[in-house]
């Protein structure tokens, strides 16, 4: 959750394998995190952890990711992959699905349309 994105949504977040250094009880891990990523704690509950597949092509790469001071990442969108209007009962709500930066096609998130067209109108054009 701590490199989530503040709306909060969940989203699947994996950054690249790392070594497990030892096993602490039954049900966490210390893992060898690199040097820049100290700030972080290095115990992690199992419920966290997903078992490496060596598919290159779900890591992301570490130093893609610029890590603030309080342990956050900007995460900007890329592209507009669908939209749709979601009719309530007296209200129809503009939808747009968008892709962010550091994630595949399949993990597209459904937003506002307004707020996407104000903070990123260049998305629209």
């Amino acid at each position: 959750m701590r490199f989530g994105r503040k709306k909060g949504k969940l989203t699947p977040r994996f950054i690249r394998p790392f070594e497990i250094i030892e096993r602490i009880g039954e049900m966490a891990y210390r893992l060898a995190l690199p040097p820049r990523l100290s700030a972080v704690h290095d115990i992690f509950n199992v419920s966290m952890l997903r078992r490496c597949l060596r598919d290159e092509t779900q890591a992301i790469n570490c130093t893609e990711v610029q890590i603030r001071p309080n342990i956050t990442y900007v995460e900007t969108p890329i592209r507009i992959v669908d939209s749709m209007v979601k009719q309530l009962r007296r209200a129809e709500i503009p939808l747009v699905k968008v892709q962010w930066n550091h994630q595949d096609e399949r993990e597209v998130t459904g937003e506002l349309e307004s707020e996407i067209k104000g903070k990123y109108p260049h998305l629209f054009e």
